[in-house]
Order: C-alpha cells, then structure tokens, then sequence
C-alpha cells in the first residue's frame, strides 16, 4: 500500500515545514516531514486507524506537532487530502477530493 498527496496537501506540507525550518530550525522541519512519512506510511498500510469524519474521510493526528492528516481511502492505499494544523478553521480544506 502506498499514499499520495492531493497538491493543495503538498502546500501545506511545504508551508508546514518552512515554518519549523525559519522559527525552530532545520533540525526541528526534518523531525516533522519525518513525522509526516511516519503517519503517511501507517496510514498506507492500516488506512481505518483514522477517526472517520462526514464523506468518507479520515483524520489521524501527527505525534509532537500540532497537525492532523485529512485522508481517504483509495485504491492504492490513501490519498492524503489535508494537513492540517489543529487551531485551524475545521472547514479547511473541505473542499478537496
């Protein structure tokens, strides 16, 4: 099983990790994109670990950092919709299929 990753989630990925990386560090950003693949990976290959939301969607949260992954089970394994920071409005994102 395997994930991928809707291109706005990729967005936040990358705004995620340029905030660690300017306000904590390098260090700090490579700790949570390695979080990210931790929880990507799981999800991948065990996709109903996640507490279910309304359409078919999934959300698991990341270890030490203050995010959430939005998923969906897909064929291939989960498509990754949402990263999203938990004070974040929870209509985030919503949108995205």
């Amino acid at each position: 099983m395997s994930f991928t990753l809707h291109r706005a989630a990729g967005q936040d990925l990358a705004e995620a990790a340029r905030f660690y990386r300017h306000e904590a560090g390098r260090g700090v950003a490579l700790r949570f994109l390695a979080e990210f693949d931790r929880v990507a990976l799981l999800l991948a290959r065990e996709p109903g670990l996640g507490t279910p939301t309304s359409e078919e969607r999934r959300w698991f949260p990341m270890h030490g950092f203050p995010y959430s992954l939005i998923y969906r089970e897909a064929d291939a394994g989960v498509r990754i919709l949402v990263i999203r920071h938990q004070h974040r409005d929870p209509a985030y994102g919503s949108t995205r299929r």
